[in-house]
């Protein structure tokens, strides 16, 4: 079995946290299990890891600027499929599968579970899982979703409508095969009003759960009708991105297949889409250096900042600060901040990247049109930044703690607490951490941006300073 997760999102919910690169899948403020902070796709993983699926093997579908944060959360664990640009979750999926049948040759038989990323959710979804891998290993439909028990009439997800109602919630018997059978789907809908959501639930509907299962083969022959694989590599079908539809996998397969099916799932499933509801599932109403006074109701204050930020006085109020910015916003409003984060942040302020993190400390723009960025980075031990010019801005390299070797022009030299390096426009240069290495990073020029960057390869293997 291969389970593909879905990784995408804009950032924009959860802002200031969030961000294009760091979306609310990455966020580290659930609780796991040994009382460490982990993000959502760090639960997910683990999650599988301890359910019936533990022997599939995992593959996540995502778009380049959400990569390097996905190795520095999960390491080499998983294989990692990079869209070259965002065209929603049918291309990202018929790519995943290229990659399996063309890079990993797997056999068209092969079970294929596709599922978001992100679920807050128990053992008992990931059990539904299993039970849709064995309906599609029984022939049962060519395609098998999971159903999400509705709690409410909601208009924010899609419903499934069953051709008749099960017998059980756990789906009609079968007298064979693993003792059930997945139910029949009639129709699908679309994110109905409130007023025609209650008829669906009168009618037995389920939310559509995003998560899907199939055979390999039963894919490959739907990307067939875009890109032959005959005779091609993956790197073939990933130049030919663009020859998919942009449109999202319901409209694209589900919407259109005749034999689908559906297994409910009962138990305990919810979106952390929001601040509002992602404050309900945090385990402590204040992380960070944040602090709360005597005469706060339902505040929760999360602080990325090194300064102390008190709160008092608010009422189901949600209290986020980082280098992107600061919200202060009820919880019942806090959804509107989607609305506006294009016109508050122009760039990611703090980002993981494979080899570690950097943060934005500070920018300045002058009269003449000069300007001047700072970062604060961390490397891990044995991470290296890329072998790198730029032809925009100089930069200064002041390193505060740790060890590493630090190349400029070819040439290597160690770099400690104390060092200080002047790299010029045009200079080759990078630097590989011997321990946990932290830098202050001054950049200057008319042009700071992250594309102003050009990369080339260095071999770090056997390299020792010069003496």
């Amino acid at each position: 079995m291969k389970i593909i997760l879905l990784s995408g999102g804009s950032g924009k919910r959860l802002w200031p946290l969030s961000n294009d690169t760091r979306s609310k899948q990455f966020l580290p403020l659930l609780q796991a299990p040994d009382g460490s902070m982990e993000s959502m796709v760090q639960r997910v993983l683990r999650q599988v890891g301890e359910s019936d699926l533990r022997g599939a093997e995992v593959t996540i579908a995502t778009n380049i600027s959400q990569r390097d944060i996905i190795f520095n959360q999960l390491g080499n664990s998983v294989e990692v499929v990079t869209e070259p640009c965002r065209r929603d979750t049918f291309p990202a999926i018929a790519l995943s599968c290229s990659h399996l049948f063309l890079e990993q040759r797997c056999q068209r038989n092969e079970t294929v579970i596709v599922m978001p990323c992100d679920p807050y959710t128990e053992a008992g979804y990931f059990a539904t899982v299993s039970k849709m891998a064995r309906a599609i290993e029984e022939n049962q439909a060519n395609l098998v979703l999971m159903g999400i028990t509705p709690t409410y009439p909601s208009e924010k997800f899609g419903y499934v409508v069953p051709a008749e109602r099960a017998k059980e919630q756990g789906g009609a018997a079968s007298s064979k095969g693993s003792g059930f059978k997945a139910i029949k789907v009639g129709r699908f809908t679309e994110k109905p009003t409130v007023e025609v959501a209650v008829k669906l639930l009168e009618e037995g509907a389920l939310w559509n759960g995003g998560v899907f299962a199939f055979k390999l083969g039963y894919m490959v022959d739907i990307i067939e009708r875009f890109i032959q694989l005959n005779g091609v590599d993956f790197q073939y079908v990933h130049s030919h991105y663009n020859d998919f539809p942009k449109i999202s996998f319901d409209y694209q397969v589900a919407e259109k297949e005749s034999s689908v099916a559906v297994v409910p799932f009962t138990g305990f499933w919810k979106d952390l889409g929001t601040w509002n509801t992602l404050t309900e599932e945090i385990p402590s109403n204040t992380i960070g250096n944040a602090h709360l006074g005597e005469s706060n109701d339902n505040t929760h204050v999360i602080n990325e900042l090194g300064i102390p930020l008190f709160v008092d006085g608010m009422k189901d109020t949600i209290v986020a600060a980082s280098p992107n910015g600061i919200l202060v916003c009820s919880k019942e409003k806090s959804e509107g901040i989607k609305n506006k984060v294009e016109s508050l942040s122009d760039r990611p302020m703090y980002e993981e990247r494979r080899w570690g993190t950097y943060k934005v400390i500070d920018r300045v723009e002058y009269s003449d049109g000069f300007k001047a960025l700072t970062k604060s980075i961390t490397l891990k031990a044995g991470r290296n930044i890329s072998y790198q010019v730029h032809h925009h801005r100089s930069e200064v390299w002041t390193f505060i703690d740790g060890q590493g070797l630090l190349v400029l022009d070819g040439k290597i030299t160690k770099v400690s607490r104390g060092s200080v390096v002047n790299i010029n426009k045009k200079q080759f240069h990078s630097v590989k951490a011997l321990t946990d290495l932290t830098f202050i990073e001054v950049q200057c020029g008319d042009m700071l941006i992250e594309e102003d960057i050009e990369r080339f390869d260095f071999d770090w293997n056997g390299k020792e300073a010069a003496e």
